[in-house]
């Protein structure tokens, strides 16, 4: 059973800087599309970075060039590093993986599909103040 648990979330002023981690337990780092989703309240749950089983990795406009995915085969772990945050950066985080052999992370016009991921992390709030 894949267990996902997100980490760092917090409150930070704007053009600040925050780090999220993704503890993954249960699981062999090998062939998953592994993925960050962000939810602002009263919306639905965005994608907002991916990265595939041989470190590629895919933003979406809003977070391009200010936030990183990668993550750490030893520790077990996906993180995403988060810069020049603003306010429209708050929300709920979340991490989630597809579960698939494929290896490969699909947008769909700009956009990932929550019913693509089959495991889920539980959130972490991040709150961005101007």
């Amino acid at each position: 059973q894949v267990q996902l648990q997100e980490s760092g979330g917090g409150s930070v002023q704007a053009g600040g800087s925050l780090r999220l981690s993704c503890a993954i337990s249960g699981y062999i780092f090998k062939s998953y599309c592994m993925v960050w989703f962000r939810q602002v309240q009263g919306k639905r749950r965005e994608g907002i970075a991916a990265i595939t089983s041989d470190g590629s990795s895919s933003y979406t406009k809003s977070v391009k060039g200010r936030f990183t995915i990668s993550k750490d085969k030893m520790q077990n772990t996906l993180d995403l590093e988060m810069n020049e945050l603003k306010p429209e950066d708050t929300g709920l985080y979340y991490c989630a993986a597809d579960g698939e052999d494929t290896g490969e992370c699909s947008w769909y016009d700009e956009e990932l599909l929550e019913e693509d991921f089959k495991y889920w992390g539980q959130g972490t709030q991040v709150t961005v103040s101007s």
